[in-house]
């Protein structure tokens, strides 16, 4: 595996140092926001994990190459790509975009794997995957790889375009403890609450970092999922993103939208729907989870 990844020289010294690294996705870049959007987002949520006192490690993959680290040029190319011309990668993927030298973008599943080849520890996204409405057996990969890949996700739940209770069900079913970060339910992407209960509170990074620390020493072998709500006055209101979402769902199943293309067809259009204000909500969380995945990072660095 290690000829086809490519660490940047400052995540490798942090990594040989035992400095904190945060990894973040690349598929808010090419599939998540528009242009230039995307690309200011992914850079405040790098600024975000340094100001945290960590090192970002933004992954993609670039003609084959599996990155971890990419540098701004890098971001700004994948930026500007047009969506339907770069793969989503998930576990299935890498394959065929190594062997074919593809340019590719990781998923949440896609970046915990190659988190995890190359030891980091921790990492932020906006929210992972789940189970589809009204589609039961759509699973997303994301809560398969959290059931078998012991890297910590911090995120605002699921998008709450997502089946919730069912998503909880199979996180369930994978083992996977769903923490809150100063909450006692899981976040509902946009708004703070979707009313289910987590498995555990913690307060601080300190206490994410030591359950973290205590899955990885006890060798349970799963992720850790750290659900941060997205930051008050930021929130849109429950019931105004909910008929958002139920019509952009239902419009999707008129068009025939399946699969890994409902969740960017479902995200556009929630966006058009609420005149940006999804985006704004969106674009606020990420960037608050990148600088929660720091302090949580540099707290495991420190041995909690």
């Amino acid at each position: 595996m290690h000829s086809h990844l490519t660490i940047r020289p400052d995540v490798a010294e942090a990594l040989a140092n035992g400095q904190p690294v945060v990894a973040l996705e690349s598929t808010l870049i090419t599939h998540g926001l528009p242009y230039p959007d995307n690309v200011q987002t992914a850079l405040s949520m790098e600024a975000a994990v340094r100001e945290s006192g960590a090192i970002p490690a933004t992954v993609a993959l670039l003609k084959g190459q599996v990155i971890a680290g990419l540098t701004t040029d890098q971001i700004e190319y994948l930026g500007k790509l047009p969506t339907n011309s770069i793969r989503k990668c998930s576990r299935r993927d890498f394959a065929i975009a190594v062997g074919l030298g593809e340019d590719a973008a990781t998923t949440v599943a896609g970046t915990m794997i190659v988190a995890h080849w190359a030891g980091i520890k921790v990492f932020s996204t906006g929210g992972i995957g789940g189970v589809h409405r009204g589609h039961p057996f759509d699973v997303s990969a994301d809560l398969i790889e959290l059931g078998r890949t012991p890297v910590a996700v911090v995120c605002s739940g699921a998008k709450s375009i997502l089946d919730l209770p069912l998503t909880m069900e199979v996180l369930e079913t994978q083992g996977v403890p769903v923490i809150g970060y100063g909450t006692d339910t899981l976040p509902a992407f946009y708004s703070r609450s979707s009313g289910l209960p987590v498995d555990a509170r913690v307060e601080n990074a300190t206490q994410a970092a030591q359950v973290i620390s205590a899955s990885r020493h006890l060798g349970m072998g799963h992720g850790v999922l750290i659900a941060v709500p997205v930051p008050e006055g930021m929130e849109m209101p429950a019931e105004a993103a909910e008929l958002a979402i139920e019509q952009a769902t239902a419009e999707a199943e008129v068009q025939g939208i399946h699969g890994k293309a409902v969740t960017p067809f479902v995200l556009g259009r929630v966006a058009e729907l609420t005149e940006g204000e999804s985006r704004r909500s969106n674009v606020s969380l990420l960037v608050n989870n990148a600088r929660v995945g720091g302090l949580i990072a540099v707290e495991l660095s420190r041995g909690s």
